[in-house]
C-alpha cells in the first residue's frame, strides 16, 4: 500500500482522539489532548467544508495524496470518511511505516529480511 505521508499530514492523523466535538471521534474519559490531537481536529475539521463530520470525495479532491487513498480509508463504503476512518487509517499507515522502515535498517546493517 503506497500511501505518501502528505495524506497524513493533511488529515492531521494522530492516535485516537479524546474530543466528542469531533464527529465520530470516541470519547475517552480523562484522556488528555496532546498539541498534535488538537491540530489533528482542527484540520479535520478544515476540510470538512459543510460541517457534516465527515469528508467526501469532493471535500477532498484539492489534496491529491488523500484523494488517492480514499478508498482504502472509507472502510465502511459509504463514500465518505468519518474522523473514526481517519483514526483507523492512521494506525494501519503507522504501522506499515514502521514495517518498511524495520526492513530498510535490516537490510542497510547486512541483515538478510525473510518474508513470512
Amino acid at each position: 500500500m503506497k500511501i505518501s505521508l502528505a495524506l497524513l499530514a493533511a488529515l492531521g492523523c494522530t492516535a485516537a482522539l479524546a474530543n466528542p466535538s469531533v464527529a465520530g471521534a470516541p470519547a475517552q474519559a480523562g484522556a488528555p489532548i496532546s498539541k498534535g490531537e488538537i491540530k489533528a481536529m482542527q484540520q479535520f475539521k478544515m476540510l470538512d467544508f459543510n460541517g457534516d463530520g465527515k469528508l467526501s470525495r469532493s471535500e477532498v479532491v484539492l489534496f491529491p495524496p488523500l484523494s488517492a487513498a480514499f478508498d482504502d480509508a472509507d472502510t465502511n463504503r459509504d463514500n465518505l470518511v468519518s474522523f473514526a476512518e481517519v483514526q483507523v487509517f492512521a494506525v494501519k499507515y503507522r504501522a506499515e511505516r514502521q514495517r518498511k522502515r524495520a526492513a530498510q535498517a535490516d537490510v542497510a546493517s547486512g541483515n538478510q529480511v525473510v518474508k513470512p
